[in-house]
């Protein structure tokens, strides 16, 4: 099976955990923003996390730098199209690009400002490198529940106009679903499609209580549903698409090696998984890397990809028209 050529589709890719280091050198540069130091090869330390990382709180420490130099249009213009551009050369037909736009308001841009320059960058890189793209909006656990109402309320302008979804991600807690009922419970009303971050990090039961509570149609990892006998069944009879992000899960030690990763184990009892990035420059990886992993320890078969492919542009939340589209790319 030949990785390269095929066709991807990405639905869990965070836009800041995927900027490219030298864009952080060259726009810190630009903006005068000061760096500890400008070496490619240091940046490059400082935000990619070590595949032996102690928890998910030790990865998402690579955050910061990107926090830093995305704060103007400009800026988050310019990383999206980069973003979108880098999707393209992995022959991925389509992506879902995630971000929480409170964490780019350091700077004065209002939440309008930073939604609408990512989707100009979006917008962009589809013209130039032949790939569709969509925009997920998200919610910081670890923040005030009001402050999920502010971006439901002041991203439900861009419905239909880029935004198509709505995510509750940071570090998990056991029952944190409870208490951002009302917001998600608002953002369904207004049209958003709900992916929820849940079993990530050894807690089955909050994928359970996302379908329930939250009405998720996705789930961001979900590799704990494995130990909760509930929310694997959950998954499995209500069609819940899981969003698998290998190398991440590796990295944050959800799962201790390759080879006990449940995506093969769910995807051969019938539950419908996708392969993901996660974030491309702290996992230092991409798409075509994640199937190749997935491909080499588990000998999936074309005819299992595909199974893959289907299930991530069924799950999207794409137009049924470009659904359509990209299902012609799968022969």
């Amino acid at each position: 099976m030949n990785v390269n050529s095929l066709p991807k589709i990405e639905l869990h890719c965070h836009l800041d955990g995927s900027i490219r280091p030298l864009s952080v050198i060259e726009i810190a540069k630009k903006d005068g923003i000061e760096l500890s130091t400008y070496d490619l090869d240091k940046i490059k330390e400082k935000m990619i996390a070590p595949i032996n990382c102690k928890d998910l709180s030790e990865y998402l420490t690579r955050f910061s730098l990107p926090g830093l130099v995305m704060q103007s249009k400009e800026n988050l213009i310019r990383v999206t199209s980069e973003l979108m551009e880098d999707a393209a050369k992995e022959n991925v037909k389509y992506i879902e690009i995630r971000f929480a736009p409170q964490l780019h308001t350091q700077k004065g841009l209002t939440i309008e400002e930073v939604i609408s320059s990512v989707i100009t960058g979006m917008k962009i890189g589809e013209k130039k490198f032949q790939i569709y793209g969509n925009i997920i909006l998200c919610c910081m656990r670890n923040f005030d529940v009001e402050k999920a109402f502010e971006v439901v309320e002041k991203g439900k302008e861009f419905l239909g106009r880029g935004v198509v979804g709505i995510d509750l991600c940071a570090n998990e807690n056991r029952g944190f679903c409870e208490a951002f009922q009302e917001p998600i419970k608002l953002a369904k009303e207004y049209g958003y499609r709900i992916t929820i971050h849940a079993g990530e990090t050894g807690i089955g039961e909050n994928v359970r209580d996302a379908v329930k509570l939250l009405g998720a149609e996705r789930i961001g990892h979900g590799v704990f549903i494995k130990d909760c006998p509930e929310a694997y069944d959950i998954v499995k009879k209500q069609g819940i698409t899981l969003e698998m992000c290998p190398t991440s899960n590796i990295q944050t030690k959800a799962v201790k090696k390759f080879s006990e990763h449940p995506v093969y184990g769910f995807l051969k009892d019938g539950i419908k998984v996708t392969l993901n990035t996660d974030n491309r420059t702290v996992s230092n990886t991409n798409l075509e890397k994640e199937i190749s992993l997935v491909s080499k320890e588990f000998h999936i078969t074309y005819e299992e990809y595909r199974t893959i492919y289907y299930n991530s542009v069924k799950a999207s939340f794409a137009s049924e028209t470009l659904k359509k589209n990209l299902m012609k790319f799968m022969k």
